[in-house]
């Protein structure tokens, strides 16, 4: 099944590339983590499409979306995304975030109508509570990749890179549009556009942030988490995140790290069709 590509206008006048899988009133809207173009979330947009319509779109300045002239913080990357909602909500509406989507549909989340509201998946979330963002190490990193990535994707190792990444679980039609929306210098400065919003986001969150009045389930990648530096600070973060929200619940990926919708993508299915209404 492949996506019928679409488009929304925001209020300001530019486009996002929409892809839509599936039919129905009710409505699970994907949000991609840092860096990833809308058609990552093939594989999990598929199998929920069995149940309801699914919709996933690159952000502002990835693929064929138009640039922002405007910083790109956590609460401007929020708005663009209620704004696809409203432009495309028939029924109730499930929002299901990777990594720094996370954050992304948690800010839409709040200022929406909780009756319109099914539930929130946070697919391994960037999390305003674990402590490795504030390391020497995270910010050491974020600054060299800054420096690295637009020179990576003018070279066309970044392409190399994403199709490396992805070849084993993404089908062609599928990888082929990742890795155009994705590896571009248009791209790659995006990215960087909204990394340098990174931390001032989770701070945000930290002031701001509440959980609708709906269920919430944290998906938090567990596999070889001993080995791999941060990763029980950020399991331990999920944790609470999950506590923190009134219907909060965490499921672990025990198959997976980060690249959850990559590596279990029928495990982010369930925990979506689990919070749509059964009719």
């Amino acid at each position: 099944m492949e996506p019928v590509l679409g488009r929304v206008r925001t209020r300001d006048g530019r486009t996002l590339t929409t892809y839509e899988w599936g039919s129905g009133p009710d409505l699970v809207v994907l949000e991609a983590g840092l860096g990833f173009g809308g058609r990552y979330w093939g594989p999990v947009a598929r199998l929920v499409a069995e149940r309801a319509r699914v919709v996933a779109y690159d952000r502002a300045g990835f693929g064929d979306s138009t640039p922002d002239p405007q910083p790109r913080t956590l609460q401007r990357l929020g708005d663009d995304l209620r704004q696809l909602v409203e432009a495309r909500a028939g029924g109730r509406v499930v929002l299901c975030g990777h990594s720094w989507g996370g954050p992304i549909i948690r800010v839409a989340a709040s200022s929406m109508d909780p009756e319109l509201l099914a539930g929130l998946v946070l697919v391994d979330p960037s999390d305003e509570g674990a402590r490795l963002y504030d390391s020497h190490g995270w910010v050491l990193s974020e600054r060299l990749t800054a420096l690295l990535m637009p020179v990576l994707a003018r070279t066309g190792v970044l392409r190399l890179s994403i199709a490396a990444m992805t070849r084993r679980y993404l089908t062609a039609t599928d990888r082929a549009a990742m890795v155009a929306s994705s590896s571009s210098v248009q791209a790659a400065r995006t990215t960087m556009a909204e990394d340098a919003h990174f931390r001032a986001g989770l701070a945000y969150l930290r002031r701001e942030a509440t959980f609708p009045q709906v269920p919430v389930t944290v998906l938090s990648g567990v596999r070889y988490a001993r080995f791999t530096p941060g990763r029980a600070d950020l399991i331990r973060a999920h944790r609470q995140t999950a506590d923190r929200s009134p219907q909060g619940r965490v499921v672990p990926a025990r198959a997976s790290q980060h690249l959850i919708p990559l590596t279990e993508p029928e495990l982010i299915a369930a925990e979506v069709l689990r919070l749509l209404p059964r009719g």
